[in-house]
């Protein structure tokens, strides 16, 4: 309870800990999981300053990749809370980001120009995919 418009989650591959962008605090909060799924032990995880969290994922060498559609890109927060690699979308907002592809080191961004009414009526979506060094991990 209290989160500020959590959206994305992951959970790292130990399956112990919970990590949630808080889109409007601009803050990734972190929660121990216990066996029987209890979240506790809240933390702060990463404050992001200006930018926007809303998708995330994870890397095998636990960091977070974060889409921020208003700064229109993705970045990546290594596991002590630093902000260490900035990805530019150009004109457009980045909304969802994954690790995938056959060595999970293809990060997939969901994009388009605009949100709300103003992104149906155009209809410009895409996913974008960009080679990175650190493979998938945790859920999702």
């Amino acid at each position: 309870e209290d989160l500020f418009f959590p959206n994305g989650t992951v959970i790292t591959p130990d399956g112990k800990r919970l990590i949630i962008a808080e889109t409007r605090a601009n803050r990734l909060t972190a929660f121990d999981v216990a066996a029987d799924g209890r979240l506790s032990n809240r933390r702060l995880f990463a404050d992001l300053g200006s930018h926007y969290p809303d998708g995330i994922c994870l890397d095998a060498a636990g960091a977070v990749w974060v889409a921020d559609p208003r700064n229109r890109c993705v970045i990546r927060v290594t596991a002590d809370g630093h902000i260490e690699q900035r990805i530019d979308t150009g004109d457009r907002g980045a909304y969802a980001c994954m690790l995938g592809g056959e060595d999970g080191c293809t990060l997939y961004v969901c994009t388009a120009t605009g949100s709300g009414a103003h992104a149906e009526a155009r209809r410009d979506g895409r996913i974008e995919s960009i080679r990175v060094e650190h493979a998938h991990a945790g859920l999702p």
